[in-house]
């Protein structure tokens, strides 16, 4: 093989009882290449990236067809310590952060400095110690080379989303015999200003001669971003070209097999009476790590689909936690004229509310339960729901909750095995339809959803969106959206509140200019009569 790719996949091949999940796949980058790879989810990108990494998952069900080359050598990658040997790395879409250790302690985990002492000498290498110092230093220049204001110190838990994402992507970075890079959704949980600092940095990166694989579902960032664009559907590629080949547009009908787009919201059926209010939040304060909100306030329709938006780490995702009851929060928050008491979830559930968390792993999904567990679990809780009495005993009705599952995946088109595959094994656009399909079954008066579509492609994203729409619509149930991507809260909403330093700086229509939006993100004011008026 032409010794000009560090890395050539060729004709790969791989196989799961029967169902064949990557066709004939070749796939290759160059030192120094920015190669974006994209599909729907269940399109193969997570195999054939498991294929690259040696994960069990593929040694451990029969192998693949195929061969991988490093450097035009053909090697056999049987796990990820054999990868890393190899100069491979990967920022995961979820994260593999420490939470009880802090910023530098997570850079540097596995690659700790140390040095030697007296007792080493006499007793070997498990007498050195650490030298923090140097630990110090060299976290502290990864994070000076994304331009990240974040004390080193910080133990990691305390992060927001956002920047335990540019942790992941630091401890990548400090790896001294880094080649290449897969990036797997890296900015998902970043704002349009971080995302854009990382594009930058990844730039800077691969001028050195490192490559990235940038596995990602915004496609403005693949255009952005990427030398060139594999694509796969269902297993199978369907193109491989140079930046400057296609559009948008093009890369969404490769990807499906048909061109997507997310109409304008249809709000005929909605009231306009100012007295059927169902939800009102009045100085609201959240004391989330990385999210806190100090003074929130407005007011959602019966039957509305409100939007809040605003920068990572400025407050918009502790609202909804704050009401659940997830966080200490303070403040009054009405439910259907109802007052909520802040600190107990289950009763709040159980006013007719069902809630999307922002964090689908660690709160919203049982991940080593069944897709069909997880799915009833909530109902049944909630509404004693999926259970059926017998002599006054209490029985899990397994037929109709069998039943329900497969309408769910069928509906909402959940990429599976089974109803009985747990959800861990699921990709992450996967095991969001799953959160999805929970809170639909909870059958809620008020839907608070997080960050439905992150790290989803967009034949998916359409169809979870699609999906709240039609809840919307047909059952009239009031939905709270809270969103990174502006783009998608236009699409949906009623109207948009924006969080700017823990307070709302304006609510907006979704049709309302551009420049409106980024003023109220940016912390500028406009004029209070004309944000409120709506």
């Amino acid at each position: 093989m032409n010794s000009e790719y560090f890395l050539a996949m060729n004709h790969i091949v791989k196989d799961y009882n029967g169902n064949t999940v990557l066709k004939d796949v070749n796939f290759f980058v160059k030192p120094g290449e920015i190669v974006a790879l994209v599909g729907e989810n269940g399109a193969g990108k997570s195999t054939l990236m498991n294929i690259l990494f040696g994960m069990p998952a593929i040694h451990n069900t029969g192998g693949f067809e195929g061969e991988v080359l490093i450097d035009g050598k053909h090697v056999q990658i049987m796990n990820p310590l054999q990868a890393m040997k190899y100069g491979i790395g990967m920022v995961h879409q979820e994260f593999m952060l420490i939470d009880g250790f802090n910023v530098t302690e997570n850079i540097k985990l596995n690659r700790e400095n140390v040095k030697k002492t007296i007792a080493s000498r006499i007793f070997g290498e498990r007498a050195n110690l650490l030298d923090r110092l140097a630990m110090h230093s060299d976290a502290q220049a990864t994070l000076d080379s994304l331009k990240l204001d974040i004390n080193k110190n910080t133990i990691v838990g305390n992060l927001s989303i956002g920047y335990k994402q540019f942790i992941e992507i630091s401890r990548e970075l400090d790896k001294k015999n880094i080649k290449l890079i897969v990036l797997d959704e890296p900015t998902a949980v970043l704002t349009e200003t971080e995302a854009d600092r990382f594009l930058d940095c990844v730039r800077s990166v691969a001028q050195r001669g490192i490559s990235f694989i940038f596995i990602s579902h915004r496609l403005d960032e693949v255009k952005k971003l990427a030398e060139r664009i594999v694509i796969l559907r269902d297993g199978e590629k369907v193109g491989d070209y140079a930046n400057d080949e296609l559009s948008v547009i093009d890369i969404s009908r490769l990807m499906v097999g048909r061109e997507i787009s997310i109409k304008n919201r249809d709000t005929s059926h909605h009231s306009d009476s100012e007295q059927d209010m169902c939800v009102e939040v009045k100085q609201l304060a959240v004391d989330m790590v990385g999210e806190v909100t100090n003074d929130i306030s407005f007011t959602v329709k019966k039957g509305e689909i409100f939007g809040i938006g605003g920068l990572a780490g400025h407050g918009k995702a502790s609202i909804a936690n704050g009401i659940l009851g997830l966080y200490p929060a303070r403040g009054t928050v009405k439910l259907n004229g109802e007052n909520v008491n802040l600190a107990n979830t289950h009763k709040t559930l159980g006013m007719g509310v069902a809630f999307v968390s922002e964090d689908r792993r660690d709160v919203g999904l049982a991940l080593d339960e069944s897709i069909e567990m997880n799915i009833v679990l909530g109902a049944m809780q909630i509404k004693n729901a999926f259970t059926r009495k017998i002599c006054g005993i209490t029985f899990y009705d397994k037929k109709t909750a069998a039943s329900h599952t497969n309408h769910m995946i069928n509906s909402i088109d959940i990429r599976c095995t089974g109803k009985d595959q747990p959800v861990r094994s699921l990709s992450g656009g996967n095991q969001q339809k799953v959160c999805i399909a929970r809170a639909l079954t909870q059958e809620a008066d008020i839907l608070f959803v997080s960050e439905p579509t992150r790290g989803i492609d967009i034949g998916a994203k359409k169809m979870i969106l699609d999906t709240l729409l039609q809840l919307n619509k047909e059952k009239f149930t009031t939905i709270i959206l809270t969103s990174s991507e502006l783009a998608e809260l236009r699409s949906v909403c009623d109207r948009i509140a924006i969080v700017t330093e823990g307070r709302i700086a304006g609510i907006l229509k979704p049709s309302d200019e551009d420049y409106k939006f980024g003023l109220l993100m940016s912390g500028n004011s406009i004029d209070t009569a004309e944000s409120e008026r709506y």
